[in-house]
C-alpha cells in the first residue's frame, strides 16, 4: 500500500500497448542483448524429435535393420487454449512447463512473451507443452495434438538395445536442415546445463556477485525440455543432457512459491528471455546499467526469497506471506501497493470498479497482489526495500485478513482520489487502518535495511503522521518482531487499540510500552 495502489494497474495497461517498429533479423544472442518485447518468429522448422524424422534417421544410419526397429511416440506436442486463470492453473498443477510460443518455429528476435494473433484481445493466449505418450488431458480444456515426438531418454528400450541414440539424433538435426545447431561431435559435447545465475547489490557484500535465488531456469531444443531451480548462491544444473545449441529463459515462478510476472497481464510469471548457448551452460551476471527488466525483476525476486526465510521460525517467526503470492513489476510508475486481489480483496468493490471503469475487466484472469513500482529507483537497495515494505504488508493481511485489508485499500484509495495523497492526514474515515498498516511496513523495512546494509540509521516513512519509530522503540528495548506482528490482529485499527493491544499482552512491560507512546504519540 506504498503510495497509490490501482493508478499503478492503469499505467502499466497502458504502458504495455506500445511496440516499437523495427525489421529484425535471426539472432543468437546473450541476455545483454535480447528484448523484451514480443516474440517475433520467422518460418515453420522441421522438428528433429518428431517420430517421423527420428525414424528417417534410424533408417540411414542402420539401413539393414528394417522397419522392426521403428520407434513409437514417448510424448506428445501439444498445445492448450484455456479459457481462464481455473483452467490455467489446473494445467500448471499437472507439473508440465508451459510456454506461450511455438517450438517448431524460428525465432528472429526472442523476447519474453508472445500473443498468437489469431486469439482474442484479453484472453489467454495458446500454451504450447510436451506430455508423456500416456498423458491424461485435463477434461473441458481445449487442446492439440501437434505432433508425435520421441526422446530417446524417455523411453526404457533405449538403454540396452545396442543403437547409438545420440547419432541418431544428431542426424536427425542434419537431415530437417537444424545442422547448425549441434555442438562438435565429442565425448564431452553431450551434457547437462550447469552454471550460475548472479546479481550485483553495490551497497552489499562489497559488491561481489550474490545469486539470484530460487529461480526457475528453463531450457529448450525444439520439444527437449528440461528445467530446474537455482539454490540459494544462484546455481543450477538441469537435470536433461542436450547435445545442440540450447535456448535458455529464466521463469520468474520461484521455488519458495511466489511468481513475478506483468508480460500484457495475461502472464502469471514473466520470463526473461537469455537467449541460445552451449549445451554446457550459461554463466549469467546481472548489473543495473545491463538489461533494466531482468534487472528488476532479479532484485524482487531475492527480496521476497530473502523476506520468506526470515519469517521462518529460527529467525522472525512472524506470518508469511500467503503462498501463490502474485506480484507485478511497474516499470512506468514509482508507486508500490499490497492490494492482495487474488487473495480475495478488493476487486467486486464499487469504488475500484468507478475509478478503472473500462480497465477493470482486464484484471479479472491474473490479479496481482503486489505491485512494484521501479520508476526511478536505480539502485537494488531501493527497488530491494521497496519489495520488503509490501511483503511485510502482506504478512499482515494474512493474519488481519480480506475484511480489514479492504478498508485499508477503501482508506488509501480514498484519500489519493480526494487529495492525491495515498495515505491522507490521519482524518479521514478509518485512517487508523492505514496508520497501523503503514507503521508495521515501515518498521519492518527499516529493520530489514539496517541487517542488510548496516545502516545505523534506517527512518523511512517517519516523515509521516503515522509513527512507525514505536514499534522501532519497542523492538530496541526487547520485544521481538513476532511479538509486534502478534498484536497486530483484526481488532487493532487505531493508535489507541494497538497500546491497549500491547499493555494487556504484556502488564510486565508497561513502562516500556507508555515510554514509547508518550515519545512519540501525537
Amino acid at each position: 500500500m506504498r503510495k497509490v495502489l490501482i493508478v499503478t494497474v492503469i499505467l502499466s495497461v497502458l504502458g504495455a500497448c506500445s511496440r516499437d517498429e523495427t525489421d529484425w533479423v535471426e539472432e543468437e544472442s546473450t541476455f545483454e542483448e535480447v528484448a523484451h518485447e514480443m516474440i517475433v518468429l520467422g518460418k515453420k522448422l522441421k522438428d528433429p524429435y518428431s517420430v517421423e524424422n527420428i525414424n528417417r534417421a534410424l533408417h540411414q544410419i542402420y539401413p539393414t535393420r528394417g522397419e522392426r526397429h521403428d520407434v513409437t511416440p514417448t510424448d506428445l506436442y501439444v498445445r492448450f487454449l484455456p479459457k481462464n486463470e481455473e483452467e490455467y492453473n489446473r494445467l500448471v498443477s499437472s507439473g508440465m512447463d508451459l510456454m506461450d510460443h511455438p517450438l517448431d518455429y524460428q525465432i528472429l528476435q526472442d523476447g519474453d512473451y508472445y500473443v498468437d494473433p489469431q486469439v482474442e484481445p484479453g484472453q489467454i493466449t495458446w500454451q504450447y507443452a510436451v506430455v508423456k505418450k500416456d498423458f491424461r488431458f485435463p477434461d473441458g480444456i481445449h487442446h492439440e495434438i501437434l505432433d508425435d515426438c520421441f526422446i530417446p531418454e524417455h523411453d526404457v528400450v533405449t538403454r540396452s538395445d545396442g543403437l547409438d541414440w545420440d547419432q541418431v539424433v544428431r542426424t536427425s538435426y542434419e537431415l530437417t536442415g537444424n545442422g547448425e545447431l549441434l555442438e562438435p561431435e565429442t565425448r564431452a559435447s553431450k551434457a547437462h546445463p550447469t552454471g550460475r545465475i548472479t546479481i550485483e547489490d553495490a551497497q552489499f557484500a562489497g559488491g561481489k556477485p550474490i545469486g539470484v535465488s530460487g529461480v526457475k531456469i528453463v531450457c529448450n531444443s525444439f520439444v527437449k525440455f528440461s528445467s530446474c531451480y537455482t539454490d540459494r548462491d544462484g546455481n543450477y544444473k538441469i537435470p536433461r543432457t542436450y547435445s545442440s545449441k540450447v535456448r535458455y529463459r529464466l521463469m520468474f515462478k520461484n521455488k519458495m512459491k511466489f511468481n513475478i510476472g506483468m508480460n500484457l497481464i495475461l502472464v502469471p510469471a514473466s520470463m526473461s528471455a537469455l537467449g541460445k548457448g552451449s549445451p554446457s551452460g550459461i554463466d549469467v551476471h546481472i548489473r543495473p546499467d545491463s538489461n533494466r527488466k531482468l534487472f528488476c525483476r532479479s532484485v524482487v525476486n531475492n527480496a521476497v526469497y530473502d523476506y520468506l526465510l526470515r519469517c521462518q521460525q529460527n529467525d522472525l517467526a512472524i506470518s508469511a506471506p500467503p503462498e501463490g503470492l502474485r506480484i507485478w513489476i511497474m516499470q512506468k510508475n514509482e508507486n508500490s501497493s499490497a492490494v492482495m486481489m487474488r487473495h480475495g480483496t478488493v476487486l467486486d468493490y464499487p469504488l475500484l470498479k468507478r475509478y478503472l471503469g473500462e480497465y477493470i475487466g482486464l484484471i479479472k484472469i491474473f490479479l496481482p497482489d503486489l505491485t512494484i513500482g521501479v520508476k526511478n529507483k536505480e539502485s537494488f537497495a531501493e527497488i530491494y526495500k521497496s519489495a520488503i515494505h509490501e511483503c511485510a504488508h502482506a504478512s499482515h493481511f494474512q493474519q488481519v485478513g480480506v475484511s480489514y485489508w479492504n478498508r485499508f485499500v477503501t482508506y488509501v484509495l480514498k484519500s489519493f482520489l480526494h487529495s492525491g495523497s495515498s495515505y491522507g492526514d490521519g482524518s479521514g474515515d478509518e485512517a487508523g487502518y492505514c496508520e497501523i498498516g503503514e507503521m508495521w511496513a515501515y518498521f519492518l523495512e527499516n529493520l530489514f535495511s539496517r541487517d542488510r546494509y548496516g545502516e545505523v540509521k534506517s527512518d523511512s516513512g517517519m516523515c509521516y503522521w503515522f509513527h512507525p519509530q514505536i514499534l522501532s522503540y519497542l523492538n530496541e528495548r526487547g520485544f521481538s518482531v513476532s511479538e509486534i506482528l502478534k498484536v497486530l490482529d483484526e481488532k487493532v485499527c487505531s493508535l489507541a487499540d494497538l497500546k491497549e493491544a500491547l499493555l494487556n499482552q504484556f502488564p510486565d512491560k508497561e513502562w516500556i510500552i507508555r515510554q514509547a507512546f508518550d515519545r512519540y504519540e501525537n
